[in-house]
């Protein structure tokens, strides 16, 4: 055992010393730079202390509508006497709509006194969750997947397509309050890479003049029709079916004639 601890211990200090000697560029390179945690206005990434600001005061009047109030009582129903801080997330999805795609701290103050919780508890569903925006956003928020299989499909286009048309960087806002663009990690669309999320809506197998155009559209304030570019039924492969081509066999099918 002495054996052991003692090597261990020469083993830890000759990593700090190597760890000391590090310049502080360098030690910024260990750092997670993406355009998630560097989004500014837009990502849910922001500093996990409240900086007072008019927009976002802690003391700010804030309370669900009556009809979001009447959506309440219906998502609290449905969780079990004694079990309803388990509406945390929906109550907190719901503030996030109300408010224009993002949550000041009024909102989490207000969706802890309904579920009767410590805000503390509320902050930190709030701040887990990548869902959950903490800083005004635009009314398009373009969320564009930049993970492995979105990046060996090209999601750099869509990065590039969406910086020339929108004229901003990662995590930033247009001056028009219109879009914000910000970089995230899977959302769950990998077969029809490249892709990026738009509010709720999904737009796949994209190319960069389909990048285009949808931005466009937004900004011109049409929809355009949310899935794959290249019509393909939802994640069907790119080339057509190669399986379950035929209908399917009837009751029966493979028994014995005796049974």
């Amino acid at each position: 055992h002495y054996y052991i601890t003692n090597n261990l211990s020469k083993m830890l200090s000759s990593h700090l010393k190597r760890l000391a000697k590090l310049t502080v560029t360098q030690a910024a390179r260990c750092l997670h730079t993406t355009g998630v945690v560097q989004s500014g206005a837009g990502p849910h990434n922001a500093l996990l202390s409240h900086l007072e600001e008019d927009e976002n005061k802690a003391d700010m009047a804030w309370e669900f509508t009556e009809e979001n109030k009447d959506r309440c009582t219906g998502i609290i129903a449905q969780y079990p006497d004694g079990h309803q801080q388990a509406a945390a997330i929906p109550l907190l999805d719901l503030a996030q709509r109300q408010h224009g795609g993002w949550l000041p701290l009024a909102a989490m103050n207000h969706v802890a006194a309904v579920l009767d919780m410590a805000p503390m508890r509320i902050y930190e569903v709030a701040t887990f969750y990548t869902m959950f925006n903490r800083n005004p956003v635009g009314k398009y928020h373009v969320q564009i997947c930049t993970t492995t299989p979105c990046m060996l499909r090209d999601s750099d286009m869509v990065v590039r397509a969406c910086k020339e048309n929108l004229g901003i960087g990662m995590g930033e806002t247009t001056a028009d309050k219109l879009f914000t663009v910000c970089e995230v990690e899977c959302l769950g669309a990998c077969v029809n890479a490249p892709m990026m999320q738009v509010n709720d809506a999904y737009y796949e197998d994209l190319s960069e003049e389909d990048v285009h155009e949808i931005l466009d559209g937004l900004r011109e304030g049409r929809t355009p029709k949310p899935g794959s570019r290249i019509d393909r039924f939802a994640s069907e492969p790119i080339n057509g079916l190669t399986s379950l081509t035929s209908p399917p066999t009837g009751p029966g099918f493979g028994m014995r004639e005796d049974l």
